[in-house]
């Protein structure tokens, strides 16, 4: 009878273990679930911190702090009627007579100052200039290309293809840049005087035709004494009137 309540007392024992460990078993799942819960919010918003501050200089507006290149054209403070073109933006007056004085309403470009005849600053201002095309301003309103490769003596007189530029005061219409045909005119420093004074002194020699780069009319000269004087006399006039000039095709100076 004793050994039967031993047997039941030891069962007895036995379950209440089994049931404390699976009470700790549930409550150490429960607190590592909620320990997961809790700490999950925290790492995403962490991680969302961390991602904000990243991408933060993406997002930004980038401030441009470069000044356009026309500003370098552009004189500081001076007259706004005598700024170039690239500085200034004007309103075309398609009403304006050929040839007749005509008036334009224009605006400074951002990042330009200037000022008027009172030395006020202003923005907003008109030009006068006569309703013309950039080609048929004069000559001295603009700047051409020079050729090197043209015969300036010639005949007929010789043109080449320039390509010229409207000079920054001026104002006209249409395109500043521009080609045109233009006379062979550049020199390669040869004086008329001197070529002239060495014909009449010593052209029998071929003085003249070796000053002007004419290697073998001055060896005919000069071995044939100036073609017995008659050579001599014809180059003469021919320099003198200009129509023998340089061998590299320039004009004299």
């Amino acid at each position: 009878m004793a050994a039967l309540l031993g047997l039941r007392a030891l069962r007895r024992l036995c379950s209440v273990a089994l049931f404390l460990s699976q009470l700790y078993v549930l409550s150490g799942r429960a607190g590592s679930l909620m320990t997961t819960k809790h700490s999950q919010p925290q790492s995403t918003f962490a991680k969302s911190l961390t991602s904000t501050s990243t991408n933060t200089p993406y997002f930004k507006a980038a401030e441009s702090t470069e000044i356009p290149s026309y500003v370098t054209k552009c004189p500081s403070n001076g007259l706004c009627s005598r700024l170039p073109p690239d500085c200034m933006t004007c309103n075309t007056n398609y009403s304006c007579i050929y040839g007749k004085p005509a008036t334009f309403d224009c605006r400074v470009k951002p990042h330009v100052h200037c000022v008027d005849q009172n030395n006020h600053e202003q923005e907003n201002f008109t030009i006068n200039m006569t309703c013309q095309f950039c080609w048929q301003l004069a000559t001295t309103d603009y700047v051409c290309t020079n050729s090197t490769n043209c015969m300036t003596v010639s005949c007929p007189r010789q043109r080449y293809n320039a390509t010229c530029t409207v000079r920054d005061h001026i104002h006209c219409l249409g395109n500043r840049v521009f080609p045109k045909m233009l006379y062979c005119n550049w020199t390669g420093g040869y004086k008329w005087s001197t070529a002239l004074a060495l014909s009449i002194t010593l052209g029998g020699f071929g003085a003249d035709r070796f000053y002007l780069g004419q290697w073998r009319e001055g060896l005919g000269k000069l071995f044939s004494f100036g073609g017995l004087g008659i050579w001599t006399l014809i180059d003469v006039l021919l320099i003198g009137v200009g129509y023998v000039g340089p061998a590299d095709g320039s004009l004299y100076i």
